[in-house]
């Protein structure tokens, strides 16, 4: 049984850095992110819906950019849970926002970044040979220092956004506590991999 792919890969005037979709988000959080229409669903619900039953797989064939995408933000989902679930005690609705808030804006390595855990599926910024002569070295090193930025820019506004709709999932339920049915995916690991937060 393969695993589910996300449904914006279809979309063809996706602005792309590296590899990765910048896609748009429906958020009132500022940052880089391009506004979603209202009535459609963006990645960060595509995220929601696909991460327990994408979880269960050790393999996933990306089958375009917003693939790459909906990975970054299956293993953040994962961290989030697995943040929650390592306390003393079940925190509450207001306590988890604080939490998982937190551990979205944290440094985070993205990809090119030496220490990302998934370089071999992400594109490095352009190579050394596309920068041509000794004169434009220290452009290419800009561009690349702009790219990283403005990635990190993006997935952390996106962090945020989807760390504020996995709370409201999490507590919809008005007990107070986490829902049973999310929190038991918290051992899980999505490609038997983490973001390493």
């Amino acid at each position: 049984m393969p695993a589910y792919h996300s449904s914006l890969n279809e979309i063809s005037d996706v602005r792309q850095v590296g590899n990765l979709a910048i896609l748009p988000i429906r958020t009132r959080i500022r940052g880089p992110a391009p506004q979603a229409d209202p009535s459609q669903t963006d990645i960060i619900d595509e995220t929601l819906d696909l991460f327990r039953a994408n979880s269960l797989f050790r393999n996933f064939e990306i089958k375009g950019p917003a693939d790459r995408t909906l990975i970054i933000l299956i293993l953040f989902v994962s961290d989030c849970l697995a943040k929650l679930g390592s306390g003393r005690t079940v925190p509450t609705q207001i306590e988890a926002q604080k939490l998982l808030n937190t551990l979205s804006v944290d440094t985070f390595p993205v990809p090119g970044d030496a220490n990302f855990a998934l370089n071999a599926h992400y594109a490095p910024p352009a190579s050394r040979s596309d920068a041509g002569e000794k004169g434009f070295i220290l452009l290419f090193i800009w561009r690349i220092k702009q790219y990283k930025e403005y990635l990190r820019q993006y997935l952390t506004q996106v962090r945020q956004e989807l760390a504020a709709r996995l709370v409201e999932k999490l507590y919809a339920d008005g007990t107070g506590k986490p829902s049973k049915w999310w929190m038991s995916f918290q051992k899980r690991r999505f490609m038997n991999r983490s973001l390493g937060n």
